[in-house]
This record gives C-alpha cells, sequence and structure tokens, in this order.
C-alpha cells in the first residue's frame, strides 16, 4: 500500500509540473507573429570621378542650358555644399558642366569660379550647345501703343514776309556854274559886312 501511495504522488507531481510548463510556456502563434526590431540601414550613394562642390560663400549658384551668362537661359540651382558629377568644361576653362537630372538631356553648366573641382581625372572639353531661339517674337499692338503716345497737336507756322528793297543811293557829278556865286561866300561876305557895320557904329557912339 506504501507504495502505491508513492507512485500516485509521483504521478500527481509529474502531472501538476506538466501542467505548469504548458501554462507558462508562450504559445505557438505568439511567437510567430512577433517581429524583429531595430532601425532598417539605408543606403547613401556617394559621387564617383570628378566632381563639384558649391564654394561656401555662395549661397547658391545657378544651373544654366549652356556656358555663357547672356545667351543661355537658367534651368536650376545648387545649394551651398551640394555636389554634382562633372561631365567636362569649356574650351576656356570658365564653365562646367555637370550631371543634372529633370532638365532636357539632364545636363546643366554651372560657373567654374562659384564652385571646387574634386578631378578624378581629365575633364574632356566640350563644345557649347546651339543658343536657344526665342518661339514667339514679341510685337506691340498699335493700338496699345498709341494710347501711350501724346499726340501733337499741328501748329501754324510763322508766314515770313520779305523786306522792301534797300535803295541804294547814287550820286552823280554835277557841274558848277561859274556865274553863281557860291553860298558860302555870300553868307561870309554878309556876316563880315554886319560885324564892319557894327564897329562903325560902336566908334561914332564914342
Amino acid at each position: 500500500m506504501y507504495s502505491r501511495l508513492v507512485k500516485t504522488g509521483i504521478w500527481v507531481s509529474f502531472g501538476l509540473g506538466l501542467s505548469l510548463l504548458i501554462l507558462g510556456s508562450p504559445s505557438v502563434a505568439s511567437v510567430r507573429a512577433q517581429q524583429p526590431t531595430g532601425s532598417v540601414p539605408t543606403v547613401t550613394g556617394t559621387v564617383s570621378g570628378p566632381f563639384i562642390t558649391v564654394n561656401l560663400d555662395q549661397d547658391f549658384v545657378n544651373v544654366r542650358s549652356g556656358p555663357s551668362e547672356y545667351f543661355y537661359p537658367k534651368i536650376g540651382i545648387l545649394l551651398r555644399g551640394q555636389s554634382a558629377p562633372a561631365l567636362g568644361r569649356s574650351p576656356d576653362g570658365s564653365w562646367i558642366q555637370v550631371y543634372y537630372p529633370g532638365v532636357p538631356g539632364d545636363v546643366g553648366w554651372i560657373y567654374a569660379p562659384n564652385v571646387s573641382l574634386v578631378s578624378g581625372g581629365f575633364l574632356t572639353i566640350l563644345e557649347a550647345p546651339p543658343t536657344p531661339t526665342s518661339l514667339a517674337t514679341p510685337t506691340i499692338d498699335p493700338t496699345l501703343q498709341a494710347a501711350f503716345i501724346t499726340p501733337q497737336l499741328p501748329t501754324r507756322l510763322p508766314t515770313f514776309t520779305p523786306a522792301a528793297a534797300v535803295a541804294a543811293p547814287v550820286f552823280s557829278d554835277e557841274t558848277v556854274d561859274a556865274s553863281r556865286v557860291p553860298l558860302g561866300l555870300l553868307i561870309f561876305s554878309l556876316g563880315f559886312i554886319g560885324v564892319f557895320v557894327a564897329v562903325i557904329s560902336f566908334l561914332r557912339g564914342r
């Protein structure tokens, strides 16, 4: 009978232990539903080969469709410290062609003094692309232009009346008649006679 009690106790202990083991262990479904935790690494590419970096003293630089500030339009910008692959340079070396996705041909030109070139090789000399032509020629609406022109009222010009012709004096040689007494001599004679009469009268009065 003692051995029967021992066997019963062993089976009871075994049953309790098995029950605790089953109840305390995590279920298979919960283990399968568990997801791994942690950050997913991101892959960042680095520019290989020759590339340019915008100088730190520039807030941004313009990217143009060709190597000229006057003949080619601006197609984008690169910010301070931003890099781009370098594809070539202009014949005079003042402009650098870079890879610039999102524009026609995926290339643009940057003024070389505004960037620093890290060259991993020789940059090819590239010719400038054709200059763009304007799609439409601007015209001025004549009616709109006339609205800003101040009308000039015609004024009557003064009439010119020619001055009367100046008559030039004509001197003619006159012959002096010898029988005529000159007027000057007559006046002088009369004056002399008057003085003579006055002197006689003065003397007689004394």
